[in-house]
């Protein structure tokens, strides 16, 4: 079989000779490996956004001015890039591997709701939200236990991954461990309509490779594309988020996503409610490029030699 990654016969054209779907188990391995490798490249600016999104409650009045100004003084004073890193380490492999099954599962039940063989861009979107409001749901925890060892209010409150979990749970209950479930769907679903749905028109734009070169070009560019996209319709959402989860108090003042978004438009200016876009999407961006270039190459791997 010939991996036509222009196939309108489902998103990624992720089918198997007998049109079977591919196995969950190779969309794990497939999906962790690519999240894997865009979190290793592209982290540092997952931090520097989460300090942006916290800032109105940034420790000892320091404030960051830029990208490069907040990574220069998180070198300087703390020498750790990297801090948090390990949560979504652990997630990566189900959270993407969720992401992309999901998505082709929900794709398949669309078509065959509506009556159709090929996908369009609605339904493209419909399923990106679907499988982007069932990845959120396996990723919570790992989500907090992040943004709390992001802070750099926590720096001496928390020593470690697993030593917040067991402070967090101790402090605040296990089902703290789930504060923000409600904005974290909101983030998850928009990012993936917006990705996925974007992803299907650029390819279809793009011109028809004729070579291994251009395939991977027309992946980071579709991927790329979708990952701004995504990330201009989500980040309010995020920096909802980011808050909700990293408010430890008794009394919160952020609870539900919408009455948030209100709140820090009300106080801080609507401007607020894209704290940390930059890093964001300079993440985002090539990282969706990146995400969906090693997917694709470790799919079409897998389909060469192990199946």
């Amino acid at each position: 079989m010939k991996f036509d990654p222009l196939s309108n016969k489902g998103l990624l054209a992720l089918t198997l000779p007998n049109n079977c779907a591919l196995p969950f188990l190779f969309h794990f391995a497939a999906g962790g490996i690519a999240g894997v490798s865009e979190i290793l490249v592209m982290y540092p600016l997952d931090v520097v956004k989460t300090r942006f999104q916290l800032q109105v409650n940034a420790a000892g009045g320091e404030k960051y001015t830029s990208v490069l100004d907040c990574l220069r003084k998180i070198v300087k004073n703390e020498g750790r890039l990297y801090r948090g890193i390990l949560p979504p380490i652990f997630v990566e492999a189900p959270k993407r591997a969720i992401k992309f099954s999901a998505n082709e599962q929900y794709s398949t039940l669309l078509k065959k709701f509506y009556g159709v063989d090929n996908m369009t861009q609605p339904l493209s979107i419909a399923s990106g939200i679907c499988a982007g409001s069932t990845e959120a749901l396996a990723i919570v925890p790992f989500e907090l236990v992040k943004i709390r060892l992001q802070d750099k209010a926590s720096a001496g409150k928390y020593h470690g991954t697993f030593d917040a979990v067991v402070k967090i749970v101790k402090n605040e209950g296990p089902l703290a461990l789930y504060n923000g479930l409600e904005s974290t769907i909101w983030r998850h679903a928009t990012w993936n309509g917006g990705y996925f749905g974007v992803i299907f028109n650029v390819r279809r734009m793009l011109p028809k490779p004729k070579s291994k070169q251009q395939t991977l070009l027309n992946n980071f560019i579709a991927g790329g594309i979708g990952g701004t996209v995504g990330t201009i319709i989500n980040t309010p959402f995020d920096v909802v988020k980011s808050r909700i989860q990293n408010d430890s108090g008794v009394v919160k003042k952020y609870n539900w996503t919408l009455p948030a978004i209100k709140t820090i438009a009300v106080e801080e200016g609507p401007s607020a409610l894209y704290k940390g876009f930059v890093p964001k999407v300079l993440r985002l961006g090539p990282g969706g490029g990146i995400l969906l270039v090693v997917f694709d190459q470790v799919s079409t791997w897998m389909r060469k030699y192990l199946i």
